[in-house]
């Protein structure tokens, strides 16, 4: 296991840079010029400062210096300043890091809770009402765009009813403490977590159906069905065995936990690295677009490492040399 690992990592680290450049040429070659986001309007079009701005934001260079200038400081260590805030990418990158981490982890979590046992339910049930009726909320919940639902859930639940709060993830108005705070960030969690949740829940419910009839129809259930064990033994083991795609389909939704969906923050206002990668691209941050692609670069490739651990681990028959 331990070669298997080192292996990989070795092998990511070309595929982080081939990543890392192509992610740079295309903000490079993208439409615009970083510069005119910046420029003060008092100064108007004059060339002697926007030439000033664009030596400030050290986009006089060619491409390639300052895509092998930024490659070493990120090496080292240092991901540069936003243009946009003049801040430390690291210091933008911590401070949205834990509000995503938060959204996107209790999503995360709901959805294999609520999946899980509906996959289960509805293989069980096969072909009957129950079964019908939980392939077609499945199938709806698939189809549906996230950004429409989001908007759907901010009409009824926060304007229309007025239950919950429409964005943010404090209320602006009342300074609580305590007890009181976590509520209320609570309360802004609720519209979001579900808009995350939905479609996950809809399409791992959908796997995990098809992994446990795909197990139940194994010759060693029958086995040992014919040995007279009882129902729950037999499918607690042949759960175990069905939770392995699952497993897999979790470890690569990690990088989801660190990006958060981009949408789903920009729509509720919510203050996580998704929103700040939309903020990014809008105002052509190229610091901060980079630090946030290649984030979840880095967690896609370890999401893909804690996968096959995983399995390797629910699945004795699996071995890593």
């Amino acid at each position: 296991m331990a070669n298997f690992l080192i292996r990989r990592l070795v092998q990511s680290i070309p595929l982080l840079v081939v990543i890392s450049l192509l992610t740079f040429l295309i903000v490079e070659i993208a439409p615009g010029d970083a510069a005119q986001m910046y420029i003060d309007p008092d100064h108007g079009t004059d060339p002697a400062y926007i030439e000033q701005v664009r030596l400030s934001l050290g986009l006089e260079q060619p491409v390639y210096v300052r895509y092998f200038d930024w490659l070493i400081r990120t090496i080292s260590g240092d991901w540069g300043y936003s243009f946009r805030t003049r801040r430390a990418v690291s210091l933008e990158v911590g401070d949205r890091l834990p509000n995503t981490v938060l959204l996107s982890g209790t999503a995360l979590f709901l959805s294999f809770v609520f999946a899980v046992p509906i996959g289960v339910i509805s293989a069980l049930k096969r072909y009957t009402l129950i079964d019908y009726t939980l392939t077609t909320l499945s199938l709806v919940g698939i189809s549906v765009p996230i950004f429409w639902i989001a908007l759907l859930l901010l009409e009824v639940f926060a304007i229309q009813l007025n239950w919950l709060p429409a964005s943010g993830m404090r209320s602006a108005r009342d300074n609580y403490q305590g007890t009181q705070a976590t509520l209320d960030i609570l309360r802004h969690m609720i519209l979001p977590t579900i808009v995350l949740s939905l479609a996950q829940i809809a399409s791992w419910s959908r796997y995990q159906r098809s992994a446990l009839l795909d197990v139940l129809g194994q010759d060693y259930v029958r086995t040992a069905r014919g040995k007279g064990l009882s129902e729950r033994r037999v499918m607690m083991h042949a759960l175990r065995n069905a939770l392995i795609p699952m497993i897999t389909l979790v470890g690569l939704s990690l990088p989801g936990v660190v990006t958060g969906a981009f949408l789903t923050e920009t729509i509720f206002s919510w203050p996580g690295l998704g929103r700040l990668g939309v903020d990014a691209v809008n105002g052509r941050d190229y610091p901060v677009i980079m630090a946030v692609t290649m984030l979840s670069a880095i967690l896609i490739i370890v999401g893909n490492l804690v996968a096959d651990v995983a399995c390797a681990w629910a699945d004795p028959r699996i071995r890593y040399d």
